[in-house]
């Protein structure tokens, strides 16, 4: 796709620097400044609102906007962009993330990089269309088949639906993989103030666009930079390369009966991720230096716990808060050291518990691992949270 960004135009399409939006429609000024020229989506609340704003503005700074037909379409279609060089991204909530899920994994095993932001809501099935949830945080990591990695952000604020939405196409573009932003419907629709970092301020990732030349192998560690992530061959540029979803060898072609192949594809995709786990860890910490109790959270359900924390240091108690803004790959280091600290560790998730599990696993049995869940649409109240410290 013939595409240049052009940040001036951008920032005059977006309009002021500073604004007061909601969620959705800061994700999809991340995107633009992202370099994002390409989005396929289909309407579905609470994500409408992206693709909304993504037909209006995205064909004013050179982009294409396309409604599929459903979802499947979509992420096939973000896919396909992506191969012809776009910085692409698709946008949807549950049931629609149920349904790109076999070109999730089509993305992961072709090494495919593009942006999938999924507006959580209550499920399963239809479910409440209208109310937000975080009940899809364990099919980000676990929904395709097969020996995947995932790549999965957890904004908590308006402000962060921008910046992680920038980092999930800088993520994308570094390891060629597709890369989650886990919005619920509660950040998705809220409003809060917006700034618009200065172009000096920002950094902007791209692939690493392969050199035509005879020795060039398309699903190889990289010539330019020794890296497990191959250069990025677009196609109509002189490449001829194979793209598959079987299994292949490093030229592109399958190898479906070969052991030997399939466990070097594999180790090699899971491990360009994996190997980078510390690297990648992004958590905040609040009030954890001499925490007894600690909460571990995400999302939405990070305010209240916030203001939980916030109440109980005023009242002496020695409780702090480690939030995760990228949840996979799981924070594996950051959990074995708060677990060596505190009695406790609390997990409220807007789900039946999801989150808790991995955590529960990596504080391998050094201090007590309690759920706190809330499911039906509303978020913890601070009250709610509150409890579970004394509880």
């Amino acid at each position: 796709m013939r595409y240049k960004r052009d940040p001036d135009l951008i920032r005059k399409v977006i309009g002021r620097k500073v604004q007061f939006v909601m969620g959705d429609t800061a994700c999809v000024y991340g995107s633009l400044l992202a370099g994002c020229s390409f989005f396929a989506g289909y309407p579905i609340t609470p994500a409408s609102e992206i693709a909304e704003e993504m037909s209006r503005l995205l064909p004013r700074v050179g982009g294409v906007y396309i409604q599929m037909e459903d979802e499947i379409g979509s992420i096939s279609a973000v896919i396909g962009a992506s191969w012809a060089g776009a910085k692409s991204m698709t946008a949807t909530s549950g049931p629609g993330f149920s349904l790109m899920m076999e070109n999730y994994g089509y993305a992961i095993m072709s090494e495919t990089p593009c942006v999938i932001v999924n507006v959580q809501r209550v499920g399963p099935s239809t479910g409440q269309p209208t109310r937000g949830a975080q009940g899809d945080m364990m099919q980000a990591r676990w929904g395709t088949h097969g020996d995947v990695e995932a790549l999965v952000l957890a904004p908590s604020t308006v402000q962060e639906c921008f910046d992680l939405t920038i980092e999930a196409f800088n993520l994308t573009e570094r390891y060629r993989h597709p890369v989650c932003v886990m919005m619920d419907g509660e950040i998705g629709h809220l409003r809060e103030k917006v700034v618009i970092p200065d172009e000096d301020e920002m950094k902007i990732v791209d692939r690493v666009v392969a050199d035509k030349d005879d020795d060039f192998l398309p699903f190889d560690v990289s010539k330019k930079t020794g890296r497990k992530v191959p250069d990025f061959p677009t196609f109509g540029k002189g490449f001829k390369v194979h793209v598959t979803g079987l299994t292949h060898d490093t030229r592109g072609l399958p190898a479906t009966d070969s052991q030997e192949e399939h466990e070097k594809l594999i180790k090699r995709i899971v491990s360009k991720i994996a190997d980078d786990r510390d690297k990648l860890t992004m958590v905040e910490k609040v009030h954890l230096d001499d925490a007894e109790t600690a909460f571990v959270t995400y999302g939405a359900s990070a305010r209240a716990t916030e203001a939980a924390v916030e109440r109980a240091r005023k009242e002496g108690k020695k409780v702090g808060m480690l939030r995760l803004k990228l949840v996979w790959p799981f924070p594996i280091k950051e959990i074995r050291k708060l677990a060596d600290q505190v009695e406790k560790i609390i997990v409220p998730e807007m789900n039946l518990g999801q989150i808790v599990h991995p955590v529960r696993e990596y504080a391998e049995g050094k201090c007590e691992v309690i759920s706190a869940p809330k499911v039906g649409g509303e978020m913890h109240t601070v009250e709610e949270v509150y409890r579970y410290i004394e509880g």
